[in-house]
């Protein structure tokens, strides 16, 4: 665990897409703890015409903007490390995409244990037999 989708303004940039996904990688194993070889990252890139904040495409405004969706199985980060991460991570993906939006948002979302998993297994599965 976990499982991030981050998506990007603009277009494909393979770059971009290595370093945006080694930071948030790093950030993911320091701050919340997670182990980096079950940490997996989805990259998208969505045309800056097709983003839409406060009724303008980032288009017309020139700026870009971020989404990341983080899954990590409930009770095992604080409010502290969740919040910390919310920190790193805009200030590192702000730093590599430039002229971020402050409207680019994170979720960590916290799924329970017996309802997400990987490799068939659930986090409660693992947690009870490991």
């Amino acid at each position: 665990m976990p499982h991030i989708n981050l998506q990007i303004s603009g277009q494909p940039d393979a770059a971009l897409t290595r370093r945006s996904a080694a930071a948030v990688a790093e950030l993911t194993q320091l701050v919340l703890g997670k182990k980096p070889d079950v940490i997996a990252i989805a990259v998208q890139y969505v045309p800056r015409e097709q983003w839409i904040i406060g009724g303008e495409p980032l288009s017309e405004t020139g700026r870009n903007a971020f989404h990341l969706d983080i899954s990590v199985t409930d009770e095992t980060n604080t409010k502290a490390e969740k919040a910390a991460y919310l920190k790193a991570v805009f200030e590192a993906l702000s730093e590599l995409i430039g002229n971020v939006h402050p409207v680019s948002y994170i979720h960590v979302i916290d799924a329970r244990a017996a309802a997400y998993g990987y490799g068939g297994l659930t986090q409660e599965y693992r947690h009870q037999h490991g």
